[in-house]
């Protein structure tokens, strides 16, 4: 079964997206390929002019730790780690210096420097995906993409996720691709995208060109 047909998509650099579209249409799979976790059938993907259709699996691990930050729904945090721990050793794994030091700022920064030593178990779901994000961000990555990053928690933490999302890709100028069935979490991107049935509905800006934010040159 073909779940993208004929996607024709570019993304520029430092821009927030988001793609919406009902259950099964395709958009966490396009997301999952945009990040180098799916593998094409057909077709080319490019990040940062790197050709990831072309690179070995092991060579697509190793560009995306250094270049793409992902959040996912359900905050994949590992259960008998502590906060720091599970932002620091993903960066020991890939032979970051200084990762527990990188670690502890990164969870202060998403304001959770009081937390350092908690559990997951230990954390409300709100916390978990500010440990996600923490994760995320470690690497200064240039890509950051989140995959119904709101959908398990309430509505107030919801916002509160979503307003740290787009205050660090402003913060470090990255480009932010998330996927939501939340209509107005979409709309505050500067770009919606609809799928349907494996394919792009519609494309454009969510917002006024003149309320955009300021994006890198």
């Amino acid at each position: 079964m073909h779940v993208l047909k004929s996607i024709d998509l570019d993304i520029a650099e430092g821009l927030s997206v988001g793609i919406v579209g009902p259950s099964g249409s395709g958009k966490s799979t396009l997301l999952m390929v945009m990040a180098g976790l799916e593998r094409l059938d057909s077709g080319e993907i490019h990040v940062k002019d790197t050709p990831l259709h072309a690179m070995s699996e092991d060579a697509v691990a190793d560009f995306r730790g250094r270049n793409i930050g992902i959040v996912f729904q359900s905050f994949h945090l590992i259960a008998n780690m502590t906060a720091l721990e599970n932002v620091a050793v993903p960066l020991e794994l890939a032979n970051v210096p200084h990762a527990f030091d990188i670690a502890r700022k990164e969870l202060q920064a998403v304001g959770l420097g009081e937390r350092l030593g908690h559990y997951p178990g230990q954390l409300s779901g709100g916390e978990q995906q500010r440990v996600a994000i923490a994760r995320a961000l470690a690497p200064s990555p240039s890509v950051l993409i989140a995959d119904e990053p709101t959908g398990n928690l309430d509505g107030a933490t919801g916002r509160q996720i979503a307003d740290l999302l787009f205050a660090k890709q402003v913060e470090r100028r990255m480009t932010l691709v998330l996927v939501t069935h939340d209509v107005s979490l979409a709309s505050r991107c500067e770009r919606q995208i609809k799928v349907r049935s494996g394919r792009i509905e519609q494309t454009g800006d969510s917002i006024r060109e003149g309320d955009r934010k300021a994006l890198p040159a």
